[in-house]
């Protein structure tokens, strides 16, 4: 990745579903003034994805509450609607906001993506997690495979603050 602890959190435009319908937010805009714990990971559906990395967010959301944290977010390259449905599936409700990076601009502007086309899915992200204050990077862990998911799993990154 090249964003690194104690740089800021650069200005991309991603995706949310609000009321049904897709809203594009401004990174900047939505984090300015918050403590949030960002994580991104290679997709929606897939398989570690969705056994360990969101279902342990949505599992640790209130002890990550009790640290101070007013946001947790999960990023991935699909779409807003792919991002909203697999929310539901997990019942994240409004304890994860569930957003979409379809055209990698967040992905790419902090140096995250990786090439898995041998896989068959193309351009995503490597998997992370981040701790973000008021736009400056307190924290970063990063899987060196993103089909591994330990040092930014929600039991152990919390561990670091």
């Amino acid at each position: 990745m090249n964003i690194k602890v104690n740089d800021q959190i650069p200005n991309s435009e991603v995706f949310v579903i609000d009321h049904g319908n897709p809203e594009k937010i401004s990174t900047q805009e939505f984090l300015k003034n918050k403590k949030v714990v960002i994580f991104g990971l290679p997709g929606a559906y897939t398989s570690v994805c969705s056994a360990k990395h969101l279902p342990g967010y949505v599992k640790m959301f209130e002890q990550y509450k009790e640290k101070g944290i007013d946001h947790i977010i999960c990023v991935s390259v699909n779409d807003p609607f792919v991002m909203n449905a697999w929310g539901k599936e997990h019942s994240v409700g409004s304890k994860i906001l569930m957003v979409g990076d379809p055209f990698l601009n967040f992905t790419k502007a902090i140096g995250a993506e990786v090439d898995k086309s041998a896989r068959g899915l193309g351009i995503r992200s490597n998997r992370y997690t981040m701790l973000v204050d008021n736009l400056k990077v307190i924290e970063l862990k990063e899987e060196e495979d993103a089909g591994s998911c330990e040092v930014s799993a929600a039991e152990n990154f919390i561990k670091l603050f």
